[in-house]
C-alpha cells in the first residue's frame, strides 16, 4: 500500500478564473464563487493534461501503484501576500472547498489537507478560523502551513521557530491534526523561483524550528518539511559544531523533532535523507502530478515516480520500507481511527 501525503489539487480552470477574476476587481465585485458542476470536476481529475506529461491525475496515481492522495491546495497559486486581505481567504475558502468535493467524489483515493488564508494584515489568530472550519466541517485531516506569507517581498515574517506562530500551533494540537511545511509563491525582488524558493524557505525554517522551544512549549505538535527536509540533510554537519558549543542536543538528534516527506528525485538524495534522519520520521510524498511529472531520458521513467527510487534501495529493510509508503502516515495522520 502507498498513502502520498503530499500531492496538490488538480483544480478545474474555473478556479483561476475566479482568482483572475478577483485580481482584476479587488473585491469591487463581491466574492462570488468558483461555479462548476461534479463532472468539471472530475474531468480536472481523468483527462490527459500536458502540464502532467499528456496523461490524467488519476493514470499517474494509478500507474505509480499509489492508494491515497492527501490534496492540499497548489502552492504557487495562493496568493498569500495579495491585497486586500478579503481576497486570500475568499480564494483559499473556495480552494478548500474544492478539494472537499473532490474527496467526497473519489472517497477511496483522495483526503482533504487544508490552506489557510496566511494574509500577513490577517495575522495567525485569523488564519485559524478556516482550518477549524475545514477539520471539523470538511473533514481535512492536516494543514498547509506556508512559512513566507510575504512571498519572498520585505520584511519577511519571523521564522517558524518564532512565538508569532504560536497560534496556528495551538489550534493544529487541539484539532490532532499535522502540518506540511510548503511555501508559496515568490515576487520580485526576490531574485529565485517559485520551486527554489520552496527549498530555501524548508531549510530555513527547519532550523529555525529544531534550535527553537516550538517542540518543548507543544510536545504533541507534528510537523513535515516537505521536498525532504530542504537542503538540511545535505548540509547537516556545518550545524553539528555549533550545536554541541552551545551545549544542547546534537544537531541530528534534534531534527528527529520533526518529520519529512520523500519529495526528492533522484535515489541518491532520498538514501542520504533516510541515512541522515531515519526511515521512522519519513512519509511518502511524491507532488505527483507536478514539478516532477516529466520523463527521465536516461530511464524512461517519471522523475516523480519515487515508489521506484526506494525499490531500488537494496539496503533499507523491508519493514522500513513499509513504514515510509504507508505506515508512518497512517500513524501520523491518524487515517486508520
Amino acid at each position: 500500500m502507498i498513502i502520498d501525503i503530499h500531492a496538490h489539487l488538480s483544480s478545474p480552470p474555473e478556479l483561476y478564473a475566479y482568482k483572475g477574476a478577483l485580481l482584476s476587481h479587488r473585491g469591487a465585485h463581491g466574492r462570488g464563487r468558483v461555479a462548476v458542476d461534479d463532472d468539471r470536476i472530475r474531468a480536472a481529475f481523468e483527462t490527459p493534461n500536458p502540464s502532467f506529461g499528456n496523461i490524467s491525475h488519476l493514470d499517474h496515481i494509478d500507474q505509480a501503484g499509489i492508494d491515497v492522495q492527501l490534496i492540499s491546495p497548489r502552492p504557487y497559486a495562493a496568493g498569500h501576500s495579495e491585497e486586500p486581505a478579503k481576497l486570500v481567504e475568499w480564494y483559499t475558502e473556495e480552494t478548500n472547498n474544492l478539494i472537499h468535493r473532490s474527496a467526497e467524489l473519489y472517497p477511496d483515493r483522495f483526503r482533504g489537507v487544508a490552506g489557510l488564508p496566511q494574509a500577513p494584515s490577517l495575522g495567525p489568530e485569523r488564519w485559524v478560523r478556516e482550518l477549524r472550519r475545514a477539520v471539523q466541517e470538511l473533514g481535512f485531516v492536516g494543514v498547509l502551513l506556508n512559512p513566507d506569507p510575504m512571498e519572498g517581498t520585505s520584511p519577511p515574517l519571523p521564522a517558524l521557530g518564532d512565538r508569532y506562530w504560536y497560534p496556528v500551533y495551538e489550534a493544529m494540537v487541539d484539532l490532532g491534526v499535522p502540518a506540511l511545511i510548503h511555501s508559496a509563491a515568490c515576487k520580485p525582488p526576490a531574485r529565485e523561483s517559485y520551486s527554489l524558493h520552496f527549498i530555501v524557505e524548508e531549510t530555513i525554517n527547519l532550523v529555525s524550528l529544531v534550535n527553537s522551544q516550538v517542540f518543548d512549549d507543544f510536545p504533541e505538535l507534528k510537523v513535515i518539511v516537505s521536498h525532504g527536509g530542504g537542503a538540511i540533510p545535505y548540509q547537516a554537519g556545518r550545524f553539528m559544531p555549533g550545536a554541541l558549543r552551545g551545549g544542547g542536543r546534537p544537531f541530528v538528534d534534534r531534527l528527529r523533532n520533526v518529520y519529512f516527506d520523500s519529495c526528492l528525485y533522484t535515489r541518491e538524495a532520498l538514501e542520504l535523507l533516510i541515512r541522515t534522519v531515519g526511515a521512522d520520521r519519513i512519509l511518502f510524498g511524491s507532488e505527483k502530478p507536478g514539478t516532477g511529472s516529466s520523463k527521465n531520458p536516461e530511464t524512461g521513467r517519471w522523475f516523480d515516480d519515487i515508489h521506484v527510487l526506494l525499490d531500488e534501495i537494496e539496503w533499507l529493510p523491508v519493514e522500513e520500507r513499509e513504514a515510509i509508503l504507508h505506515g508512518n502516515a497512517e500513524q501520523l495522520f491518524r487515517l486508520h481511527g
